[in-house]
């Protein structure tokens, strides 16, 4: 028997009521600690970071700068910006880890199913033939084979030389 030891996930789990006040992705934006952040990439009007409940190794977000609620809200340089860095993730992932296919998406509202609806931000997931499996469909359990800290670490260097190479 695999044991799957993920231990950073309990406090998500358990309903974890000790996270700081206010907007995650304004605490990212705003804050210099972009490890503690999760933060990969900054341009003059989103940022890149990964999802610390991810669905896949390398769940990405794009996150507008700015604290608006919808993508119609957003002002067409950073439409463009989200845009070139969704691109940017893409490739990133690609190097990292040769998915088979990917998951692009915005949630835009609650009833959409967003996590954090005032503040509007792109999905980018890896995804794999068979990754929705029965820990997923039944016990409502992912299984992430690579802790936070080396995802971070491994993609923040490719992303580093796939902005380099554009």
């Amino acid at each position: 028997m695999n044991t799957l030891w993920a231990p950073w996930r309990m406090g998500y789990l358990q309903g974890d009521t000790n996270t700081p006040l206010g907007c995650i992705f304004c605490r990212a934006v705003e804050t210099d600690h972009d490890e503690d952040q999760l933060v990969l990439h900054r341009s003059e009007k989103a940022i890149i970071m990964l999802n610390r409940y991810p669905y896949s190794n390398g769940h990405m977000m794009i996150v507008p700068v700015q604290h608006l609620a919808s993508l119609e809200d957003l002002d067409s340089e950073t439409m463009k910006d989200i845009t070139d860095m969704t691109q940017v993730a893409l490739r990133t992932l690609r190097t990292a880890y040769a998915p088979e296919g990917f998951n692009v998406g915005v949630n835009i509202g609650k009833a959409a199913g967003a996590g954090v609806p005032d503040h509007v931000h792109v999905h980018v997931l890896p995804r794999w033939q068979g990754d929705t499996n029965f820990m997923t469909s039944i016990a409502e359990t992912r299984v992430v084979p690579e802790t936070l800290p080396i995802t971070l670490n491994r993609l923040r260097d490719i992303m580093s030389e796939t902005l380099h190479s554009r």
